[in-house]
């Protein structure tokens, strides 16, 4: 790692040399402010947008499909691209590459609230993805690169406590920014923030890269799993909506579906892929991997749904229907560093398979939500279930990802399962409109939109009972003790101490280290 530091003395006026940063002086501070205030902003974008969604859909006269592609436009780029992020910052700078994306970000927040249209919302949306995949990586990089090793740890478990407050305020900032201001500053708040992470990255933030990161890019890869996502996404909505051209519908999937296969063609022949095979020799790591992809498929689809139905159905405002979703964030952040330590001591099988299974009770519990719903009666008992069978998921999770590769692995292995997690969410979105029978502006049916909800529920819950029954057959309960097969004594990789583990409408894997090359 080569050091850039802007200055030097007992008061410095720029930042310190990296991995010199220490948490109780004011420069940790300053290097703590802009990863949290960063990683703060893309979070809160992730809880604030789905509050949003009936009255920007009402507003803009979108149709479902519309609300769709608001999510997904910025999740597909995100997710396309986020391996690619952590390369760049790398390779020329992860503060360069950090405020690169911030400034990105906040443009693209500005388009999306000026947007006069649907469409040219979902093309801000998707350039706000792209922004995103070059500041999330950073955001905890730029904590790794820059504190001194012995402060490493507790810098992490600031920033994933303060991110858990940015998490837990987002639904309620989302609800009143709808009900008292105007949809539009979901997307306005951004750019107050991202002038202030931009501040402080240039004149506090130490510079720091990978010297030894060497060879090209893998922008083919990255373009292949755009295309690929970008196709079956399209096939998927496109096949809901009325209307729709069959043809158009077959040919854009089978486009998508060869994009994929492409992906992985030229991931196993590039000399730098993005989506290194290697780490998928790792039965573990390919085993926690699939859990991933079931669980938070069926997170993706609750969150969109979820928001939806309390105020299309039971008719909530945006502020009720956003403060709903409240305790799940406030369990996550009382049980998951329990639930991580639990699994160290019993081994993460157990935890990974009774969670995502007492999940599916949530979503059952749900299915009473209607006309006539009670909050108290119909949705705390449902959600708190839901958040608690999440954070007994998680954090076991998240160590077994990271504990089942050798440790100079940890960085892709988090990165990779951070993109398996946000494509699972992306084609959930995609698929369960289609799935559970709904379509086009039917959405601003109560009636029809109830069925729909219960329908993507139960679909949703057989997601979570196969991430389960995965999680028991393939996960082993000593994999945190032994580590990954063939580390060479490496031994696993722990998780940070009090990270940050789920955020409501948002991947929770904050990845420690998304750098891949």
């Amino acid at each position: 790692m080569t050091v850039h530091p802007h200055s030097s003395g007992s008061a410095p006026s720029g930042p310190v040399p990296s991995g010199g940063v220490r948490l109780g002086r004011a420069d940790g501070r300053w290097v703590l402010g802009a990863a949290v205030i960063g990683s703060g902003m893309t979070l809160l974008d992730s809880t604030v947008v789905n509050v949003a969604l009936p009255t920007l859909g009402a507003d803009l006269h979108a149709s479902l499909a519309g609300l769709q592609w608001t999510v997904n436009g910025y999740t597909l780029t995100l997710a396309a691209l986020i391996l690619l992020g952590g390369s760049l910052g790398d390779r020329f700078g992860r503060r360069r590459i950090f405020v690169v994306g911030t400034v990105w970000f906040a443009v693209a927040s500005l388009l999306c609230g000026l947007a006069p249209g649907i469409g040219l919302l979902i093309a801000a949306r998707a350039l706000q993805g792209a922004g995103g995949a070059l500041l999330t990586p950073g955001s905890l990089a730029l904590i790794q690169a820059s504190f001194a090793q012995r402060d490493r740890a507790r810098a992490i478990g600031v920033w994933s406590g303060l991110g858990g407050i940015a998490g837990a305020l987002g639904p309620l900032l989302g609800g009143w920014l709808v009900d008292a201001v105007n949809w539009r500053w979901v997307f306005f708040i951004n750019v107050p923030l991202a002038a202030v992470v931009v501040a402080i990255g240039v004149t506090h933030v130490p510079e720091s890269r990978d010297e030894t990161a060497t060879g090209g890019f893998d922008w083919l890869g990255a373009l292949c799993a755009a295309t690929g996502l970008a196709g079956v996404t399209y096939a998927l909505i496109g096949a809901a909506e009325p209307g729709a051209d069959p043809a158009v519908i077959a040919v854009t999937g089978a486009v998508g579906a060869a994009a994929l296969a492409a992906f992985v063609l030229v991931e196993l022949r590039s000399r730098h892929p993005m989506l290194p095979g290697s780490v998928f020799a790792e039965r573990q790591f390919t085993a926690a991997n699939a859990v991933t992809f079931a669980v938070y498929a069926a997170l993706g689809g609750v969150f969109f749904f979820l928001v939806l139905d309390l105020q299309i159905q039971a008719g909530f405002s945006a502020l009720k229907a956003g403060s709903s979703l409240l305790p799940i964030t406030v369990i996550m952040l009382a049980l998951s560093e329990r639930a991580g330590r639990l699994a160290e001591r019993i081994g993460p099988r157990i935890p990974m398979t009774v969670g995502p299974a007492v999940c599916a009770a949530g979503l059952l519990l749900m299915t009473r939500i209607g006309t006539s719903a009670g909050y108290l009666s119909d949705v705390l008992p449902a959600v708190a279930l839901f958040g608690l069978g999440l954070a007994t998921t998680v954090a076991p999770l998240t160590a077994t990802v990271l504990g089942s590769v050798a440790q100079r692995h940890a960085g892709i292995a988090s990165g990779v399962n951070n993109a398996v997690a946000r494509a699972a969410g992306l084609i959930a979105v995609a698929a369960l409109p289609l799935v559970a029978g709904l379509s086009g502006r039917h959405y601003h049916d109560p009636v029809a939109f109830g069925r729909a909800f219960h329908s993507a529920l139960l679909v949703c819950a057989g997601l979570l009972v196969a991430g389960a029954v995965l999680a028991w057959c393939t996960i082993r309960s000593d994999v945190l003790r032994e580590g990954p097969e063939g580390a060479g004594g490496e031994g696993p990789v722990p998780p940070p101490p009090g990270r940050r583990h789920c955020a409501v409408g948002a991947p929770p894997l904050e990845p420690p280290a998304d750098r891949s090359r």
